[in-house]
């Protein structure tokens, strides 16, 4: 059975492509918006919703030829119904949500799409005869020929690719592939790990070793205080501040991509040197609304055990959650007497049944650990 990746790359599309790539963005939103907007209206009226296939007939086939939408027909085709498609995909999980049967957080309608949201997209499949060039650059239809930034080599032929614009101004081409999972599962070990994760240090391990935690933003604030402050000052509605917009998304995304990578590489080494790991699942939303809430999505806890998830599940590793009710910090590791709590600014403490002194990360990272197991082996 095979499995779908998606790899993203960098593009440089020129100034002409640029223009062509924000005309398809653009129809792909009117297309969007009109459909959205008339099953909305047949709601009203208490009618049924219209089926994608009078919607694709009114709002993409009979527009071209009207003087209003007539420059529908300047884009590839295929872009326009994968629009209706991402439409009916979230009435489907508005509905899904509603009824219960999605997991996750509540869902809501569909809205409308603007030209200035921080993500434009629009998504070719193979119908749209895109291809890659000898010369390693992306020929999409009615654009041209785009630049990519090719990181790594791709495991098999593209199935779609999705062309992203992003709230700083980069351009993206997003690919995806299908490959053999037996391909990326790693040999067997014999070593298991457990982490507690945290603010000073990001991760402590069972076996001793530590993180310590980069705090991107921390860092970055400064100067993300200074470009703030430009744009406020920036008249509404100007080129300058459209210019200073654009710097402050730029220093953002700096920000993002960083921790980002951080959470790659560390996910990444976890992974392959541990048949299992065991992490504590925390309440970041629970956490967010405290006063350590910038520390917090700083640390960007749920993006990384993410990551270890489908890594683990990817590359044939155990990734065990221990409930955030398991009190790592009061067990002794070594004895296993519960010492009851202790506030947050304890970070070592003795043992009163057997005396053993315990850093107070370091000995929940080990009680993490030996729960892990015990979760794993009560799994049938």
């Amino acid at each position: 059975m095979l499995v779908q990746l998606r790899y993203a790359f960098r593009i440089e599309p020129t100034p002409g492509q640029r223009l062509a790539l924000n005309r398809a963005f653009g129809c792909v939103r009117v297309v969007f918006n009109d459909c959205l907007r008339a099953r909305r209206d047949a709601h009203r009226a208490g009618l049924p919703y219209p089926k994608s296939s009078e919607l694709s007939k009114r709002f993409i086939t009979e527009a071209k030829t009207t003087p209003g939408r007539s420059w529908l027909g300047e884009v590839s085709a295929v872009v326009l119904q994968q629009s209706l498609r991402d439409l009916d995909a979230a009435y489907s999980h508005f509905f899904a949500s509603v009824k219960g049967t999605r997991k996750g957080p509540r869902i809501g309608e569909p809205r409308m799409k603007s030209k200035r949201d921080s993500r434009q997209a629009v998504r070719f499949t193979a119908n749209a005869r895109w291809s890659i060039t000898a010369d390693g650059r992306l020929n999409l239809p009615k654009i041209g020929k785009v630049k990519v930034r090719w990181s790594r080599s791709l495991p098999s032929v593209p199935s779609t690719v999705t062309v992203l614009k992003d709230a700083s101004g980069r351009y993206w081409a997003s690919f995806v592939v299908e490959t053999d999972p037996a391909a990326d599962i790693l040999p067997p070990l014999d070593a298991d790990q457990g982490i507690d994760l945290g603010l000073t240090h990001f991760a402590v391990m069972a076996d001793g070793s530590r993180v310590r935690s980069p705090r991107f933003l921390r860092r970055a604030e400064k100067k993300l205080e200074r470009e703030q402050r430009r744009l406020s000052r920036r008249a509404k509605g100007s080129k300058n501040r459209n210019k200073q917009r654009i710097k402050v998304a730029r220093a953002h995304a700096k920000v993002a991509d960083a921790r980002k990578d951080f959470h790659h590489k560390l996910s990444t080494k976890l992974i392959r040197e541990n048949q299992a790991v065991s992490v504590e699942s925390l309440s970041v939303r629970g956490l967010a609304r405290t006063r350590l809430a910038k520390s917090v999505h700083d640390a960007g806890w749920s993006a990384f055990v993410h990551m270890l998830e489908y890594k683990a599940v990817r590359h044939g590793r155990t990734l065990t959650k221990v409930d955030r009710a398991f009190p790592s910090s009061q067990i002794c590791s070594t004895c296993g007497h519960r010492d009851g709590p202790k506030p947050l600014h304890i970070r070592a403490w003795t043992c009163r049944q057997c005396g053993t002194h315990h850093d107070r990360d370091w000995n929940a990272s080990k009680n993490v650990k030996h729960e892990g197991r015990r979760i794993r082996a009560a799994t049938p």
